[in-house]
């Protein structure tokens, strides 16, 4: 299992910034995709996952500014749209897919980060 994940950068604050993770290999089905953050001196924590059939899930420091959701023709590529960016947003970004089929790929993997440096 593969991610690819891109898209970050540095912004202004209130500025958007969309971050994709490309997930492929020895995925049938996944039970959710995931982005994590981690910025310096701070602990990994969920930003955002949504699950194989689309239900979506927010931490509290993302809901009404950033969506989660699987590209149209393609569920294995999943985009976080981050709007009015805070200078507290900045981290590096992670990707990661709980696999749960097949077999021979369950569990949790996880992809490259992507650095967002929001300016105030």
């Amino acid at each position: 299992v593969q991610l690819q994940a891109s898209g970050g950068g540095l912004v202004q604050a209130g500025g958007s910034l969309r971050l994709s993770c490309a997930a492929s290999g020895s995925i049938l089905v996944y039970n959710r995709i995931s982005w994590y953050r981690e910025a310096p001196g701070k602990q990994r924590e969920l930003v955002a996952s949504v699950t194989h059939g689309g239900t979506a899930n927010y931490a509290d420091s993302a809901k009404g500014r950033f969506a989660i959701f699987a590209d149209d023709g393609n569920k294995y590529t999943v985009y976080l749209q981050m709007n009015n960016l805070k200078p507290e947003d900045t981290a590096v970004y992670f990707c990661g897919v709980d696999v749960y089929a097949p077999d021979s790929a369950k569990g949790l993997h996880w992809g490259q980060g992507t650095q967002v440096t929001v300016s105030s």
